[in-house]
């Protein structure tokens, strides 16, 4: 599978609060958890998003509150890919559960910027920055997680 957008770019320890805000946590529709996503933040995040963007971050990404609400609006918003340093390890596994790809590689981290142009082929783990020329190797999941991504999460993998 292979995944191209641009780069949104954040720092260190974003957490469940801030990427969907508690308040918006009374309603499970994707739609709208997808407006708020990364409202507290970056308020104009969801007017510049489109579908297929990729969101790199430093470290810790994802700590916090243990809700699937965060990763649902990051793929709902449009995000196809999350790299990072360092993710949150029950952010780690709900992004699995629900069909969002991730990939911890600091090196790649290091050398994105926001703007930029990034692919990604999540079967091999390789991150190109297309904008600079750049080649990255992340860890990719085994293909056992490969094919619950690809199916669209863990419920959609055993239907």
């Amino acid at each position: 599978m292979i995944v191209k957008g641009k780069v949104h770019r954040y720092g260190s320890n974003v957490d469940t609060d801030v990427i969907i805000p508690a308040r918006y946590l009374n309603t499970s529709s994707e739609a709208e958890l997808a407006a708020h996503c990364m409202e507290d933040i970056d308020p104009d995040f969801i007017k510049t998003v489109r579908a297929g963007d990729i969101l790199v971050a430093e470290d810790n990404f994802g700590c916090g509150s243990s809700r699937e609400h965060a990763p649902i609006a990051l793929k709902a918003s449009g995000i196809s890919l999350v790299i990072a340093n360092t993710f949150a390890r029950i952010f780690y596994r709900n992004a699995i559960n629900i069909g969002l790809p991730i990939l911890e590689c600091p090196e790649a981290v290091a050398n994105i910027r926001a703007g930029d142009a990034v692919s990604c082929d999540l079967a091999k783990g390789e991150i190109r920055n297309e904008t600079t020329g750049a080649l990255f190797s992340a860890q990719p999941f085994p293909e056992f997680i490969q094919k619950i991504i690809s199916a669209g999460g863990l419920i959609n993998s055993i239907r």
